[in-house]
């Protein structure tokens, strides 16, 4: 979403962000969600060159996005993967189950998903990163 919105085609972003799922690296740390989402802002708003400045966007949408997902997750308990998936990695069975079963936690990753791309869209319209609908 992020990138298609930005109307850039970078596969090297999105083999950088690969291993944002399971809360970096399957840890259960921080949700590959908001990570993935302040990546596109970063794509968008940060230095390329360490002579150059960052824009001011970036700390700004990268905020407002963190405090976002904050409140999408105060039931789950927490930002963290672990919270939200309740999937300990390394458990061969429960990642079996995640991916498998149909009644899994992953159909709250999936909705968190669509609910972050939607307001990572509507605030790089608002940033006038993109025009509106593109």
């Amino acid at each position: 979403m992020g990138q298609e919105k930005l109307g850039l085609d970078n596969p090297d972003m999105i083999r950088a962000v690969g291993a944002y799922g399971g809360g970096i690296a399957s840890s259960g740390r921080t949700c590959g969600i908001l990570l993935g989402a302040i990546a596109a802002v970063s794509a968008r708003y940060s230095k390329s060159r360490a002579d150059e400045m960052d824009d001011a966007n970036m700390w700004r949408l990268s905020f407002k996005l963190s405090k976002a997902f904050e409140k999408l997750c105060e039931s789950y308990g927490g930002t963290d993967c672990a919270a939200i998936a309740k999937v300990d990695w390394r458990d061969k069975d429960e990642v079996k189950s995640f991916y498998g079963n149909p009644d899994s936690r992953r159909n709250i990753c999936t909705e968190l998903t669509g609910k972050m791309a939607e307001y990572l869209g509507r605030l790089l319209e608002e940033a006038g990163a993109v025009e509106p609908g593109e």
